[in-house]
C-alpha cells in the first residue's frame, strides 16, 4: 500500500512503494524496513524442507510399527526413519544460518540454485530409501542388478550435491560482511561447514568403494553399541563418517557460545576444527585397520 505524505503547506502527494516521506516533499528516501522490496524465501525453503523431513519421520515411524518385517535385522523402516532424521538436523541448521544472511547472499542467485539442488537430491534420495524399504531391499550398496547399479550410482551423486551445498552456504557465511553473524560464529559456520563436507566426502567415499561399512567380517549375534548399532567387535566407518556429518553442528555452536561470553576468542575456532579434524581422522584410521570404536 502506498503511503500518504501530507506535506507542510497541506497539498497531498503519494509516496512510492518502498519508500518513506522525508521532511522535504522533493525527495522520497528508501524505507525498505517498511516495505521489503524481496520476499525471504531461502530460510522459507529450509524450514518447509525440515518440516517435511519430520513428516517423514513420523511416517516411518508409523509404518514401522504397523510392519513387523526386518531386513539385515532391523525394522525395514528404521533406515528411512534414520535419514529423515539426519535430514532434520541438516536443514534445521542450514535454516538457522542462512535467515542471519544478509538478503543479498540469503535470496541471490547462488543460494537459490544451491538450495534448488539440494532439494532435488533430498526429494530424490528419500524416495529411493522409502521405496526400497517398502520393498524389503537394501538402497545403499545394492549392485545386483544393472538398474539397481545405476540407481545406486545416481545416490551418490545426490549424497555429494547435499554435501557439496553444506560447503558452498559456509562460504557464502563467510564472506557475507553484512550477516548477522558474531566473529566467532561466522568462522565456526565455516569451518563446521567446509570440514564436514570435505570429511564426509572421503568417509562416504571410502563406505562407497567398499561396498560396506565394516572392515572385517562380524560373527553372528556380535555386540554392537547400544542406540548406534556401530560394531564392537570389528571396525566400522560409521562412526568416523557420523563425526564428519556432524562437523557443522558442533563447530556453529562452539562459536555461539564463545560470542555469548564475549567474543574475541576466533582462535580457540580453529584449534577446535583442528582438534576435531584430528579425531575424526585417528577413529576413521582406527576402522580400517579393523579396530571397532569400542570393543564390546
Amino acid at each position: 500500500m502506498s503511503l500518504l505524505n501530507i506535506t507542510a503547506s497541506g497539498a497531498t502527494g503519494v509516496t512510492p512503494r518502498g519508500f518513506c516521506a522525508p521532511s522535504t516533499p522533493d525527495h522520497a528516501l528508501p524505507c525498505h524496513d517498511m516495505h521489503p522490496s524481496v520476499t525471504v524465501t531461502a530460510p522459507r525453503t529450509l524450514w518447509a524442507l525440515t518440516g517435511f523431513a519430520i513428516a517423514l519421520l513420523a511416517g516411518c515411524a508409523a509404518a514401522g510399527a504397523v510392519d513387523a518385517r526386518t531386513f539385515q535385522d532391523a525394522n525395514v523402516w528404521l533406515k528411512p526413519a534414520k535419514f529423515a532424521l539426519s535430514f532434520v538436523v541438516l536443514f534445521a541448521t542450514l535454516a538457522l544460518v542462512v535467515e542471519r544472511l544478509s538478503e543479498p547472499v540469503r535470496e541471490g542467485r547462488t543460494m537459490r540454485i544451491t538450495l534448488g539442488a539440494m532439494t532435488l537430491a533430498f526429494w530424490a534420495e528419500m524416495a529411493y530409501i522409502g521405496i526400497q524399504a517398502g520393498r524389503a531391499q537394501a538402497s545403499h550398496f545394492n549392485v545386483g542388478t544393472p538398474m539397481a547399479g545405476l540407481l545406486y550410482s545416481l545416490m551418490g551423486v545426490g549424497a555429494v550435491t547435499l554435501v557439496v551445498g553444506v560447503g558452498l552456504i559456509g562460504v557464502l557465511a563467510w564472506r557475507d560482511l553484512d550477516a548477522n553473524l558474531g566473529p566467532a560464529l561466522r568462522r565456526g559456520v565455516f569451518l563446521g561447514f567446509v570440514l564436514s563436507t570435505v570429511a564426509t566426502l572421503i568417509t562416504a567415499g571410502v563406505l562407497s568403494s567398499r561396498g560396506g561399512h565394516f572392515v572385517g567380517m562380524p560373527s553372528d549375534g556380535a555386540a554392537v553399541i547400544p542406540l548406534l548399532g556401530w560394531s564392537g567387535e570389528v571396525g566400522d566407518l560409521r562412526p568416523a563418517h557420523f563425526l564428519a556429518l556432524h562437523a557443522m553442528q558442533v563447530l556453529p555452536l562452539l562459536g555461539l557460545w564463545l560470542d555469548r561470553r564475549g567474543g574475541g576468542a576466533t582462535s580457540t575456532l580453529s584449534a577446535a576444527a583442528v582438534v576435531y579434524g584430528a579425531l575424526t581422522v585417528a577413529v576413521f584410521a582406527q576402522a580400517l585397520m579393523g579396530m571397532p570404536l569400542l570393543r564390546l
